[in-house]
């Protein structure tokens, strides 16, 4: 994060029935454990839809055969102390390799650093158990579900 400039991101969320995918965070000043779905930065000249599918083949080797936009988040926060602000594409994904959803645990990588993947119930984050960023993710989920159940 630069201090004082706004960064644009696309995040990539892939559901497997009431689990989505994230990636498990820590914040060290607010001692919390935190989860987001994979995605990040918007590159000079390239379409959010291009870094979402971009950042999935970065962070964990997979490629996305179908991408849904679903919304645009502005997401004001702080992390390990420090101010961020970022405006937030999120697209739902569909994986080119179904055995994906089988995976309890998916290995990733963010910058060369192991991350840890998995698949989590929405009802975690429902229910306040766990946080899920950005904040507002999980509302327009939410309202996505009510619309294409409609």
């Amino acid at each position: 994060m630069k201090p004082g400039k706004i960064r644009p991101i696309a995040i990539c969320v892939f559901q497997n029935q009431e689990k989505i995918l994230v990636f498990e965070g820590y914040d060290s000043v607010k001692e919390e454990i935190f989860y987001r779905p994979l995605g990040g930065s918007i590159e000079f000249g390239e379409y959010s839809r291009e870094t979402a599918r971009r950042e999935i083949g970065e962070e964990i080797g997979a490629e996305v055969s179908e991408l849904t936009y679903l919304g645009t988040i502005e997401n004001i926060f702080t992390y390990n102390g420090e101010a961020g602000h970022e405006i937030v594409f999120v697209y739902r994904g569909e994986f080119k390799d179904r055995s994906l959803y089988n995976s309890s645990q998916i290995t990733g990588t963010e910058d060369g650093d192991p991350i840890k993947v998995m698949w989590k119930s929405l009802n975690d984050f429902r229910n306040g158990q766990s946080p899920l960023y950005p904040t507002g993710l999980l509302e327009l989920l939410t309202r996505r579900e009510s619309e294409y159940s409609k």
